[in-house]
């Protein structure tokens, strides 16, 4: 297993155009977690460590991006949610980074041909959680995703059955590994994907927003 870095450490650090690869071991298993982070919560922490463990992942990434194509209204500073993302990690194979502002990506599927290029050797699998699955049609290239990487779903209750009757999950039914078997899920040459069902926070970004403990950024 590779070493395991700083809490918090960007393992895609700046000038992304010359990345060697150094940190990230050939065979490595990294989990992608991303999203706008507006604001990082403890639920992002309990499903990277769940993460971590029912998919067998060296580490957890969350890729904080600028903005979400799919939603109205732009989020926080970029900034202000790294800064609380860095200072809210406890564990040391959980890291941010701000890959996509800097590689100038906009959806995950550029985001994703543009990391499969520098780190040809690593095996990435995209984490989200139910309620992303149940609208995961609606990403641009939704296909082109499932046909690049595997895709570890964690899923709390509440979410679960609209997660496993949508699009995405009935078109790709054939793909869908066990999740007695989610260990073996980065390893797998995609299409694959792994639904895993595990007890969690009802927290959410959203929530915390309109509780008005988060508009522009962390209270000061």
């Amino acid at each position: 297993m590779p070493q395991s870095g700083r809490q918090g450490q960007d393992l895609f650090p700046a000038g992304a155009g010359a990345l060697d690869g150094r940190a990230l071991p050939r065979g490595s298993r990294i989990g992608l977690l991303g999203g706008s982070f507006d604001p990082p919560h403890a639920g992002h922490l309990h499903l990277s460590r769940e993460a971590l463990k029912r998919f067998g992942l060296d580490r957890v990434v969350w890729l904080v991006s600028p903005g979400n194509p799919l939603k109205p209204n732009p989020p926080a500073p970029l900034a202000d949610r790294m800064a609380v993302a860095r200072a809210m990690i406890d564990h040391p194979r959980i890291t941010v980074s701000d890959f996509e502002a800097r590689a100038g990506t906009r959806y995950t599927a550029e985001t994703l041909a543009r990391l499969q290029h520098l780190f040809p050797r690593v095996q990435f699998t995209w984490l989200m959680g139910a309620d992303n699955l149940a609208q995961f049609h609606r990403w641009d290239n939704w296909q082109g995703i499932l046909q690049a990487v595997p895709l570890g779903i964690l899923a709390r209750p509440g979410l679960r059955t609209a997660a496993r009757s949508s699009p995405a999950a009935r078109i790709y039914r054939a793909a869908r590994i066990p999740a007695q078997a989610s260990h073996r899920l980065p390893s797998m040459c995609p299409p694959a994907w792994c639904f895993v069902n595990m007890p969690m926070t009802d927290l959410s970004s959203t929530a915390i927003r309109a509780a008005g403990h988060w508009a522009t950024g962390p209270k000061t």
